[in-house]
């Protein structure tokens, strides 16, 4: 072989490598872009989704925040009687505490 014939093997070896690389990196482009559209359609789907679920959680949460809300105001209502009674009770202890001391000091 000579020096031409050699320099022609390598001119066609690297023009069928960079064909190779061209050709590889426009099919690994068209990969690439069939699986970001294939997720962007994935996407829409638990879009909606995710709106079902919000909706169904709200008007969950919203239930257990009725709820709560009325047990709440049940207890405190609970609450407000019975310190009542026993605000009642005291005031009532304290005055037969007073009859008695005062009963106890006059007769010394």
């Amino acid at each position: 072989m000579n020096d031409p014939q050699v320099w022609t093997l390598i001119g066609v070896f690297a023009a069928a490598v960079l064909g190779g690389i061209s050709l590889m990196t426009s099919q690994f482009s068209r990969v690439i872009r069939a699986e970001i559209s294939g997720l962007e359609g994935r996407m829409g789907g638990l879009e909606g989704r995710m709106i079902s679920m919000e909706t169904t959680l709200t008007s969950k949460i919203d239930a257990l925040d009725e709820k709560l809300t009325l047990k709440i105001e049940t207890l405190d209502e609970r609450l407000t009687g019975r310190l009542d009674t026993l605000d009642r009770r005291v005031d009532d202890l304290d005055k037969e505490v007073a009859n008695l001391a005062t009963k106890f000091w006059r007769n010394s």
